[in-house]
């Protein structure tokens, strides 16, 4: 594919912005003010703005391999400080999705080499800890798409202990982390339940499973007995 493509297609999507509301871009010059902070995979499917349906300015985006915050990364900290401290947002998004190919590396026998594999040695940790639960599921790709929501549930965690995110708690700043996963099957979030509002010891640190997909949403504590159905991606 020609990369100069993508021109063309900007001047088509920019048309189409202008004929629906012709001061669209315009108004973007006064600045921007998003309510959410979307913490999502770099995985070219899971594309943020669009599974939204978001306009441009209300969602503030980073993206890196396996949604993963590293409290030692100065990027995504720099992100987080800047969307709380001076865009106020109200609303932190961690969103995984079914099927990641960061999640799937980190499951294999033999470490990733290279910075891909120092980034996804959190994650590989990750399912370490949890390696009793994911034993119980015999199925090697409902392994993953656990491992995936536990991943969630663990960077929510990590977001809510970041300095920037406490101190606007302690300021009494209206602010909350959410964990969610994205299926790539049908396009649908889901909510894993995990959302911290405020600090406290009775934080959830583990997101709840998803066994019948396509039922009624059934969530249980990680720890919990595997209820039958099976994930879809």
């Amino acid at each position: 594919m020609d990369a100069t493509c993508l021109f063309e297609r900007n001047r088509r999507w920019a048309r189409r912005m202008t004929d629906g509301d012709p001061d669209c871009f315009a108004r973007h010059l006064a600045g921007q003010h998003p309510p959410f902070l979307w913490i999502g995979c770099a995985d070219s499917r899971e594309p943020a703005e669009q599974i939204v349906d978001a306009p441009p300015g209300e969602l503030f985006v980073h993206r890196n391999i396996a949604n993963r915050i590293d409290p030692d990364d100065t990027n995504a900290r720099a992100v987080i400080e800047y969307a709380v401290g001076a865009l106020h947002i109200e609303h932190i998004v961690v969103c995984g999705h079914y099927g990641c190919g960061g999640v799937r590396a980190a499951m294999e026998a033999a470490p990733t080499p290279g910075a891909l594999g120092r980034w996804l040695e959190p994650v590989r940790r990750l399912r370490e800890r949890h390696e009793a639960e994911l034993a119980t599921l015999a199925d090697a790709e409902r392994k993953l798409d656990r491992l995936c929501e536990l991943n969630v549930a663990a960077q929510v965690a990590v977001v809510a202990e970041l300095p920037s995110v406490r101190a606007a708690w302690a300021e009494g700043q209206p602010l909350s982390v959410h964990g969610w996963i994205y299926r790539l099957c049908d396009g649908l979030l889901r909510d894993l339940r995990v959302s911290v509002s405020g600090p406290g010891p009775d934080r959830p640190t583990s997101a709840g499973r998803h066994d019948d997909a396509d039922g009624p949403e059934r969530v249980q504590d990680a720890d919990a007995a595997l209820v039958g159905g099976q994930h879809v991606r």
